[in-house]
């Protein structure tokens, strides 16, 4: 019966997958509900037949590219890889990409299994597989009503973690909070940036204080939040020696940094924080015994996710991120500022479920740095558009800021402005429909030539 059972999860899960892309849903986690509900057990004896490692990806900002960066590394090098790319990130979404993946008799043909895993879920999903390699990208406050203070997020992975010593933990040395997640842990392994950028960005910090005794952290140098070359002058609390960690950074035009002074990456993808991105996938590459001879190459093919930095070209470059908490949002502002173009911004605000209902962290924003000659215009738009305006207004930015009701037109009006490129810069509910619409005027463009 346990068999039926099994095998029946597996045949319902990819129904409703087919059935969900026939309708145009993503349908990258109800499937994985119904598969649960028939078969408890389906994960864990799907997880058991990947052959090699499987790996978990989780942090506040860069999960996503982090694990899909992984699925093409090792993809690239002939492996077949389970991965939940479209993000979904919870128990269901797991699931459902493990029975994507397996056959209509329950067999799994994976060297490898990549998987995002939302931060406070992974207690949860590591009770049905537990990774072999675990990578923490950073912890920054996020959805304030649903995790609370970045504490609170490293506790959840540290009672994850705690289920097996045998886990190989990749984690952001730069992050004083994210290195007392692996404190107690035996295997250990840390990427970081070993210089001082010119990132003059960022005041807010999550962790202004020690992590063990409460004192005031100091930095030598500090890249954006807390992240950067931290120690306590009362407990001696620091940041160690790395090991994988990123020098001779130039993020001018594309993005090139040197890898432990060997492995040079000259990539054009846009943003600082992918330096970041890239350790952590590296470093996941190297415990898999992967050679880097290649590595170079792959980055320069990967085609990043929805949504992160990702390029339409509509009579101008349009370029649309995900900004959903302060650090990324500063950050994205930071990459927009480093384009000389003259420049219009669509910023974007909802607070469904999904995107944390608790909006007061846009006052930790620096949107006072839009506040410069190459910003065109600005506009303001989604369910919690109004507080963004707002904000602005409190910035003391003001270029005649417009603030819309529908996505749809505001897309279009700032369209017909006349910046050399248009950034669009929203949270996570606001991402999907904004690439939709981009997309369909890509598709009436083609069509009108």
């Amino acid at each position: 019966m346990g068999k039926v059972r099994f095998i029946l999860s597996i045949w319902v899960c990819k129904l409703l997958i087919l059935a969900g892309q026939i309708a145009g849903k993503k349908s990258s986690a109800t499937p994985g509900v119904y598969a649960l509900k028939i078969c408890p057990d389906v994960l864990r004896i799907l997880s058991k037949q990947v052959k090699y490692k499987t790996i978990a990806v989780c942090g506040t900002n860069g999960k996503t590219t982090t694990n899909n960066t992984i699925y093409k590394i090792l993809s690239d090098k002939g492996y077949k890889v389970c991965c939940n790319r479209v993000g979904a990130n919870m128990l269901s979404g797991i699931v459902t990409a493990f029975c994507e993946s397996a056959n209509l008799f329950g067999k799994l043909d994976a060297d490898y299994a990549s998987l995002e895993m939302d931060e406070a879920y992974s207690v949860k999903i590591f009770d049905h597989l537990i990774p072999d390699i675990m990578v923490v990208t950073n912890l920054f406050r996020d959805q304030l009503d649903r995790y609370g203070e970045v504490e609170v997020t490293a506790s959840y992975l540290k009672k994850a973690l705690s289920k097996s010593e045998n886990i190989e933990l990749v984690i952001n040395g730069d992050d004083p909070i994210c290195l007392t997640v692996g404190k107690s842990h035996k295997k250990v392994r840390t990427f970081g940036i070993s210089e001082a950028s010119e990132m003059k960005f960022d005041k807010t910090s999550e962790c202004q204080f020690c992590p063990e005794c409460k004192e005031e952290l100091k930095y030598n140098y500090r890249h954006y939040s807390q992240l950067g070359d931290f120690y306590c002058d009362n407990c001696g609390y620091k940041r160690e020696k790395i090991d994988y960690e990123a020098t001779n950074i130039d993020v001018s035009k594309n993005l090139k940094f040197t890898v432990n002074n060997k492995i040079n990456i000259d990539v054009s993808y846009r943003g600082f924080y992918n330096i970041y991105n890239i350790l952590s996938a590296m470093a996941v590459c190297d415990i898999c015994e992967i050679p880097m001879e290649e590595i170079n190459g792959i980055l320069a093919s990967y085609k990043p996710q929805i949504g992160r930095m990702e390029q339409f070209d509509l009579n101008k470059p349009v370029i649309l991120n995900l900004a959903k908490n302060p650090a990324g949002f500063n950050q994205a502002i930071y990459t927009v500022m480093a384009d000389e173009r003259k420049k219009d911004v669509l910023l974007g605000l909802n607070n469904n479920e999904t995107d944390g209902v608790d909006i007061s962290w846009i006052w930790d924003v620096e949107f006072e740095k839009l506040k410069d000659e190459s910003i065109n215009s600005l506009g303001c738009v989604g369910m919690r558009g109004k507080e963004l305006a707002l904000r602005l207004k409190y910035a003391d930015v003001d270029k005649n800021n417009i603030t819309y009701s529908v996505l749809k037109n505001a897309i279009y009006d700032m369209l017909k402005k006349d910046g050399e490129v248009l950034y669009i810069l929203v949270n996570y509910t606001v991402i999907f429909e904004a690439q939709a619409i981009l997309k369909s005027i890509e598709e009436e463009m083609k069509n009108e030539h």
